[in-house]
């Protein structure tokens, strides 16, 4: 800065010098080097964390998604496979997966995506292994069932003669064998659940489903089958109120047998079961017309005459219930004739256009529910 003397002769500052004069203000104290470094290096953690977290998270996902064993079927085992027509790869998927064939279904569906598979897998039944991998599987489905399955629909109070004929039409097994087998050989096949039949016959115990039946397999094998089925069909099924009753399994099958040919409406079946139920325990004959026709044949209508066909299947003759099943009935009316409706019940009419049945407690009022069917279903 430069002095200049005034006019008074005193030295004043220049303009310049002025202008520089520094400005008063507020004073912000420096924030020390080290507590900025360790913000800096605090803040670098926690996003670290993050994102270890997410890529963990996403990870998981990713492993939930394309590696989790879908089921915990042990590997090695044959499975029976029926992949439908028309179904998608992610449908195969899930049933390949539910069945323990693959472990994951989303990861079938994209290696079938990537082998250009998705729309070449072929419709059929396939003998596949449990645990085996995507890209055998995939192969096998393109190729197609090395093996002939037959469709063999049984339906709900089928007979044997009924479904031996039905055998026979779908899968060659001549029917007199088949009906042979099951019409006498009860002590044939080791189930624990025959050791309760007096009989000899397998009538009842040929459970009614849809089974996918290998060419070439046996009359035996096809029974065996039927009888596997029922057994695990009737571990759900509750016997303690047929036991209280002094009623065994074989019984309850009876009843059911019964009650599948007597009972047209879903809802009628646990009260026809209460119907047989009360007439037992009041040792009234059944009087039941389903049981005559077991021996002489299925019929429009019943006459006197054949109500004294003599056979310890006719329930007007004898007391009690008849010696075996009259069908093969359905897990629906296993259940009601295990549990049956709690009712007074001791007559019924089949009285409505929909099948279903009218109950009546005295044998007056069955009457007059007989008179109102005559004038026509309900």
């Amino acid at each position: 800065m430069t002095d200049t003397g005034g006019p008074d002769g005193f030295r004043t500052q220049s303009r310049t010098a002025r202008h520089k004069r520094p400005r008063v203000g507020r004073v912000v104290a420096p924030v020390p080097r080290a507590a900025a470094r360790r913000r800096r290096r605090a803040g670098c953690v926690i996003a670290a964390v993050i994102v270890l977290v997410l890529a963990v998270v996403a990870g998981g996902a990713v492993w939930w998604t394309l590696y989790r064993a879908e089921s915990d079927v042990p590997a090695g085992r044959t499975m029976q496979v029926q992949v439908p027509k028309g179904a998608s790869s992610a449908e195969v998927g899930r049933l390949l997966a539910a069945k323990g064939v693959v472990a994951n279904s989303t990861m079938f569906v994209l290696r079938a995506r990537s082998l250009d598979a998705s729309s070449r897998l072929k419709p059929g039944v396939y003998d596949l292994k449990t645990g085996s991998g995507y890209d055998g599987v995939i192969r096998a489905l393109q190729a197609g069932p090395t093996i002939v399955y037959y469709s063999v629909a049984i339906p709900e109070g089928w007979t044997i003669d009924g479904i031996a004929a039905r055998v026979e039409e779908k899968t060659g097994v001549t029917a007199s064998e088949f009906s042979r087998l099951a019409g006498s050989g009860s002590k044939e096949f080791g189930f624990p659940f025959l050791a309760g039949n007096p009989t000899h016959s397998l009538e009842g115990y040929l459970f009614p489903k849809t089974y996918q039946v290998r060419k070439g397999t046996s009359a035996r094998d096809i029974i065996r089958m039927m009888l596997t089925q029922y057994g695990k069909e009737i571990s759900s099924v509750d016997y303690s109120y047929a036991r209280s009753r002094g009623l065994t399994e074989h019984d309850v099958l009876t009843i059911a047998s019964i009650i599948e040919r007597e009972a047209s409406v879903a809802k009628d079946r646990p009260l026809v079961a209460s119907v047989i139920y009360n007439r037992l325990k009041k040792k009234m004959r059944l009087q039941l017309d389903s049981t005559v026709m077991y021996v002489i044949g299925n019929r429009e209508k019943l006459f006197l005459n054949d109500l004294k066909v003599e056979s310890p299947y006719n329930t007007y003759l004898h007391a009690g219930l008849p010696p075996g099943p009259i069908a093969n009935p359905g897990l629906a009316s296993l259940r009601a004739a295990a549990q049956p409706a709690e009712s007074g019940y001791l007559y019924y009419i089949m009285d409505h256009k929909d099948g279903s049945q009218s109950f009546a407690v005295t044998y007056e009022d069955f009457l007059r529910l007989k008179t109102r069917a005559r004038k026509g279903l309900q």
